[in-house]
């Protein structure tokens, strides 16, 4: 197997600039750089040749005309040569696309315009994984000046942890989807801290709690005397993270009038501050996040599809913890070590059918509602076995649940079981907003957007 000195590179694309840029990259980091492209003549040159690696681009201008040219040409190598390292080469609207290809049998894939140290990196990693692969050996992933740890071994979260991998070290805007509670803003972290924007500023926005008067104040700054209590100037988010990575959680829940806002400056890529006529560039990656179904609200008409577009080059799903199967057991007992130790206890154990009992419960609350049931058990339980009857699931918990005790005759609409739990658990709280929100696994910014929307 070649060494990279001694390697044998084939490079795949319809525009000459992109292969006179590679041969002169790769020409003095490998034996032999090849080019070539018209994608029709592969089959003779893989006939003729044997290549270490390829980079194929995934769009060319061919009769084909489905955008997909690039997955098609893959299966073509791979049917002349399964043992074939490809790598492709993409444009930013088909990042979502070259990450499926992964599972077809690609080796890695570079964003256009790439960056040649990362195109050199990813060039040395395919070529080391071909050479194990080669001796029978496995290749061991690993992440370099990470902090955020995704714990999980079921396939959803590795699904969920693969596309972290491929997808960090782009510049795609990222849309991150889910439930309450699944983990969103940590997903939102592990990708700042695993691109080239790691050094840089991480700005997290939770847009649900900003209203239509706070909106450009908060995003795009202001200057001195721009309104009554405008006493200094003050950056506003964008700017904040200029450079770095800007983290707009709750986005689906933003008004019409927002949405406007926000997708001029991300067309634009500057804002201008209030008081000011002078507009700032701004240098973000851009990762949204939110569990409202926004695709159901830009058919209705509730959420621009153009700045959809704009958020989402590639989107993350993230899986509830009822569907992440073997995980379960896995997060409680790295709970239980978090606030064994936070609270001053030796780390516990989980009885048998403890385990059995929380591995039968819905989450509707998902990793966040697991965090707190096992906080409260390690606060209440008496020994260093935590038993089932340590474990007590609220209201809100159990709402998925038959609601018997909210529906006495005939089915109640899921909006009014939520306000009937959210009325509940406040009483029981004596009205405390942060022991509701804590109990409910809700923000206190999510719990009074709540009590705003269900007039309570």
């Amino acid at each position: 197997m070649a060494s990279v000195k001694n390697a044998r590179v084939l490079v795949v694309d319809d525009e000459a600039d992109v292969l006179f840029a590679l041969k002169m990259l790769l020409k003095t980091e490998v034996k032999e750089v090849v080019t070539e492209k018209n994608p029709d003549l592969l089959p003779g040159l893989l006939e003729r040749h044997k290549f270490d690696v390829i980079f194929l681009d995934m769009n060319f201008k061919s009769a084909l005309n489905t955008g997909n040219e690039g997955l098609f040409w893959l299966r073509q190598i791979l049917e002349k040569d399964k043992e074939a390292s490809v790598i492709l080469i993409t444009a930013y609207g088909d990042v979502e696309l070259a990450v499926k290809s992964l599972k077809e049998g690609a080796a890695d894939f570079i964003v256009k315009p790439w960056r040649n140290e990362k195109l050199l990196e990813t060039l040395h990693q395919t070529l080391e994984k071909r050479q194990q692969k080669a001796k029978g050996g496995t290749t061991t992933a690993s992440v370099k000046n990470t902090h955020t740890t995704i714990l999980g071994e079921s396939e959803a979260i590795k699904e969920v942890l693969y596309k972290i991998e491929k997808i960090a070290p782009t510049e795609a805007n990222v849309l991150i989807l889910g439930e309450n509670g699944t983990g969103k803003e940590l997903v939102a972290q592990a990708l700042h801290e695993r691109s080239f924007r790691a050094g840089k500023p991480f700005v997290s926005v939770d847009m649900g709690a900003l209203t239509d008067s706070l909106f450009e104040s908060e995003l795009f700054g202001y200057k001195k005397g721009a309104f009554t209590d405008a006493r200094e100037d003050r950056p506003g988010r964008f700017e904040s993270a200029s450079g770095g990575t800007l983290f707009l959680d709750e986005i689906g829940n933003i008004s019409p009038a927002m949405q406007a806002k926000l997708l001029t400056v991300l067309q634009n890529r500057q804002v201008t501050p209030l008081g000011s006529n002078t507009p700032i560039p701004v240098d973000i990656r851009l990762i949204s996040a939110t569990n409202e179904p926004i695709y159901e609200l830009a058919a209705r008409n509730q959420f621009r599809k153009d700045l959809i577009y704009r958020i989402n080059t590639v989107e993350i799903t993230l899986p509830p913890l009822r569907q992440r199967h073997g995980d379960v057991e896995l997060l409680a007992r790295h709970f239980a070590a978090i606030y064994a130790r936070k609270n001053h206890k030796p780390v516990p154990t989980f009885a048998p059918e403890t385990l059995q009992k929380l591995n039968r419960h819905n989450w509707p609350g998902n990793v966040r509602e697991l965090q707190h049931a096992v906080e409260r058990a390690i606060i209440l339980a008496e020994g260093n076995v935590l038993q089932p009857q340590d474990f007590s699931f609220s209201a809100m918990e159990v709402a998925p649940a038959p609601a018997a005790a909210f529906v006495p005759d005939t089915p109640m609409p899921l909006r009014e079981i939520e306000r009937e739990t959210i009325i509940r658990v406040l009483e029981k709280n004596k009205g405390n907003i942060s022991r509701t929100a804590k109990e409910l696994g809700l923000t206190r910014t999510a719990l009074y957007r709540r009590l705003n929307k269900h007039d309570i």
